[in-house]
């Protein structure tokens, strides 16, 4: 055999060596072997051979003749290797890194801050890096963000489906609710729940609302989660919008809850109330996600007496001038502002 020495084993993910070069040199210079040939007498793939020799390929003698030159060969290989490591544009992108890690602590996400910067042409694209960049410095440690400051990264759970039986229905089904509220191209449908605090009777609640189109939200303080206290906080709130309530609020979708057991009172004012399908509280996602925002502040298992109508409002502010991706990196209140004009336009 002309390579007793050598197994049928390749070896794998290991790079020519110098050696090895200097023999494919002499192998295929002087003694006319074949790729295949020098490949196996190597224990290399035949691809490993032929991409090396041509890289080390040289014209001589005036540019007749095609030889092969170890040391060019490894030139080549380590100019390439200066390349193959991970590239950071993180020195580079020091100011739009230090507009994250400040927006980042007024409560923005790592994509808001990317979408507003680049909506607003804060800095130059060479000087931003993506979203996904940005998750990638924080796992790698380059930011003064860690993985554990970052609101959901570290309680995302998956949950088993179960089906339960004795299901309550208080009124007209989401399936009813008119076209234009599931493709959120008209302002005016809105969806309801309840944050509570401790499991109290007597425990304060916040009625949440969030507008579908505009991720508007509206947060009220009321005395309870009963539907005493949930009708009260409603009438509070059409109240303030006056004569244009029935504009401002088409549509209200609610589940459930016992808390809602008198929502259907309000049909009787020309406004559309439906409820999801029972134990299908993500079918008013939109809610659900905004009540996320209200528990940063106000943790599951804390009293809510606690906290005063201006605590409230101030989680309000913040929530609705927050630039959503979904909003072209628009904020709820400049949008909901928007509607609001039209209606009172009108």
């Amino acid at each position: 055999m002309d390579n007793p020495n050598c197994n049928t084993e390749h070896k794998k993910i290991q790079h020519v060596t110098a050696e090895e070069r200097h023999e494919i040199e002499v192998r295929f210079n002087k003694d006319q072997w074949s790729i295949y040939r020098i490949a196996k007498q190597l224990c290399r793939p035949f691809n490993t051979i032929k991409n090396e020799i041509e890289r080390g390929l040289v014209l001589l003698y005036h540019g007749k003749v095609l030889r092969y030159n170890a040391k060019r060969a490894e030139q080549v290989y380590l100019e390439h290797r200066s390349h193959c490591c991970k590239q950071y544009k993180r020195l580079a992108t020091s100011p739009f890194i230090h507009y994250v890690e400040e927006h980042f602590k007024d409560g923005w996400s790592l994509d808001a801050c990317v979408g507003r910067a680049g909506m607003e042409g804060l800095f130059p694209r060479s000087q931003m890096v993506c979203t996904k960049t940005l998750y990638n410095y924080v796992d790698a440690g380059l930011l003064g963000i860690k993985n554990i400051d970052l609101p959901y990264k570290l309680s995302r759970k998956t949950k088993s489906a179960r089906v339960r039986q004795n299901k309550r229905i208080l009124g007209d089904s989401i399936s009813d609710r008119p076209e234009e509220a599931e493709t959120r191209q008209a302002f005016g449908h809105w969806e309801i729940d309840t944050v509570r605090g401790l499991k109290k009777e007597t425990e304060p609640a916040i009625l949440t609302l969030v507008e579908r189109k505009s991720r508007y939200s509206i947060w009220l303080k009321i005395m309870s989660a009963t539907a005493a206290s949930v009708q009260e906080g409603m009438r509070q709130i059409l109240t303030h919008f006056g004569d244009k309530a029935q504009k401002v609020f088409k549509t209200i979708t609610g589940d459930n809850g016992s808390e809602f057991a008198e929502l259907f009172r309000l049909a009787g004012e020309g406004i559309g109330i439906y409820f999801t399908h029972p134990y299908s509280s993500w079918e008013k996602g939109t809610n659900e996600r905004h009540n996320g925002l209200l528990r940063r502040f106000i943790p599951k298992g804390k009293s809510i007496s606690g906290y005063g109508t201006e605590d409230i409002l101030f989680i309000g502010d913040w929530a609705n001038n927050l630039p959503r991706r979904i909003l072209g990196y628009k904020t709820p209140e400049e949008l909901f502002e928007k509607e609001l004009d039209q209606i009172y336009a009108l």
